[in-house]
């Protein structure tokens, strides 16, 4: 196997690019349907990070996605949606540590 650059990473955004191509939904509803499994399958905290930025660009909010939240509770459990609570605050703090690390970067930069 060839050693450029990182072949699941590839691998994973290929499937969401023709999971997005090949269906119906709207933007909206496409990440609606997909936090939705993402809280039942108690995907970890990478995912719901992976997963932001589309979120973000959807219009999605916090109230929309306690509202699937809510919405799940009863066929996946308590446990599940307060595991996918975590999951989103750890995801957070993972992207509140990777732009602090940009920053500083770019504070580092900008003194050279």
């Amino acid at each position: 196997m060839p050693e450029d650059g990182s072949p699941v990473l590839d691998t994973l955004t290929e499937m969401t690019a023709v999971s997005i191509e090949h269906n119906s939904l709207s933007p909206r509803e496409y990440l609606v349907a997909r936090l939705a499994a993402m809280i039942a399958v108690d995907a970890p905290p990478i995912s719901w990070f992976a997963t932001a930025s589309a979120v973000e660009e959807s219009g999605l909010t916090l109230d929309d996605v306690q509202g699937i939240m809510i919405a799940v509770a009863p066929v996946v459990g308590a446990p599940r949606v307060m595991a996918a609570a975590g999951h989103i605050v750890r995801a957070l703090g993972f992207a509140i540590a990777v732009s602090e690390a940009d920053m500083d970067e770019l504070d580092d930069d900008n003194e050279d």
